[in-house]
Formats: structure tokens, sequence, C-alpha cells
């Protein structure tokens, strides 16, 4: 139980200003981009009620997709639709999702990962640790540099047992990246586009879902 959780989901950056002008020119990109700030909004609200809660914790780690930006509704991303399955198949968990929108690998070691660690420091140690990451560091030249090391030092300080997705992308360092977590664990990620051809929708997030929770029974995490 950790009393007083706080977390902001919320990105510390400005939106640049060719997403900016993308969304004011394309109804589909600006329609998304309007999610943004509400899933944050609530996924903290959702968060500080299941971090003072009781019995097994998923504490999900991510950008966009985790937070489910591009879906109906915020639990209508990949999280939240995995968590009803688990629930239905009778495992009663809570979800916190440190999920922030736009988030590279840096943000998960500066700030999800310390989030995390606070967690686990207030309470049993998480049942389930997953994360979606990387999207946002190969799509920019400049954030490529580094991005191999910095995604091993992520992998050193998650907890046993993490599910953790690839890089499906052609960039040297995705390949890299992809190589790299084949050596220490089995996992992947596909997914339908939401209306700005980026991130999935329902449905897609549904497949996601789906490939997290095979991964999940392969790995014994769920009783």
């Amino acid at each position: 139980m950790a009393p007083d959780f706080d977390y902001s989901n919320r990105s510390e950056r400005p939106r640049g200003p060719v997403l900016s002008a993308l969304s004011t020119a394309f109804p589909g990109i600006r329609s998304v981009q309007e999610q943004v700030l509400p899933y944050a909004v609530w996924w903290e609200s959702h968060n500080r009620v299941a971090a003072e809660g009781g019995g097994p914790l998923w504490v999900a780690l991510g950008d966009s997709m985790t937070q489910g930006i591009g879906a109906s509704a915020p639990d209508r991303g990949w999280v939240g639709q995995l968590s009803e399955r688990l629930a239905a198949r009778g495992w009663d968990h809570r979800v916190v999702n440190l999920g922030v929108n736009g988030a590279r690998v840096e943000d998960v070691l500066d700030r999800q990962l310390p989030a995390l660690e606070a967690l686990a420091a207030d309470g049993p140690s998480p049942a389930l640790v997953t994360v979606v990451i990387g999207s946002n560091d190969v799509v920019v030249r400049r954030h490529r540099h580094g991005l191999v090391e910095r995604f091993a030092a992520m992998l050193d300080r998650l907890p046993e047992g993490a599910l953790v997705s690839n890089l499906p992308n052609p960039h040297r360092e995705a390949r890299l990246v992809d190589t790299m977590l084949r050596e220490r664990a089995d996992a992947g990620r596909r997914g339908r586009l939401a209306s700005d051809k980026f991130h999935p929708n329902d449905r897609g997030y549904g497949e996601m879902a789906t490939v997290v929770e095979r991964a999940v029974d392969r790995a014994g995490l769920v009783a």
C-alpha cells in the first residue's frame, strides 16, 4: 500500500511545432491529440486509488500507447483491456499506469522507474511489470543516439520478470535493441491504427493486449 502516491502522467515537454501544425491541418491527428490531457488526468486519479489499495499490483511503464491514446476511452487501451481480461480470469488485481504521452526511454529512467521503486518500497513487490517504450526514441534521429545504452540501463533496473516490448522498426538502433531483448526475454507488439495513423484504436489495442497476455501466460506471472 502506498499512501499519498503522487505521480503525474503529463509530459513535461511542450508539444512540438510539427505536431502542432499537423494537428491544425488534419482533424484525425487533432482528435487524438485532444485526448492527451484528459487521459493523463484520468490515469492520475485512477493511480491514486490503486496505489492506496491492497492485493496484487500491476505497474505499466511506457508512452502514449500505455496511456491508451487513440482508444475510445483511457481504459480501452491495451492496459485497460488486458486488465479486464485478467480480472475475468480470476486475477483480482490493481493497476498503476505510469505511461506518459511522448515518453522516451530517458523518461522511464528519470521518472517512471523511481515511481515504480517507490511503490515497491512502500509495499509488496509488484506482481507484474510491463514496459512499452522506445517508439519516440527511434522516430527522431537525434533521439536514437545512445538509445541502446539507455535501453540496457533500463533493463538493468527493472525487476526480475518484467515484460518488455520489442521495437518493430527498421532503424539500426531498434534492431540492436531487439537483439538485446531476444537475449533477455521474449516479447512482441503489433496493432491497428487510430485516426492519426500512428496510435492503435480499440481493436489494435485489443491485439496488443493479446500479445502481452500470451507473454504473461508463458512466463507464468499471473496465477
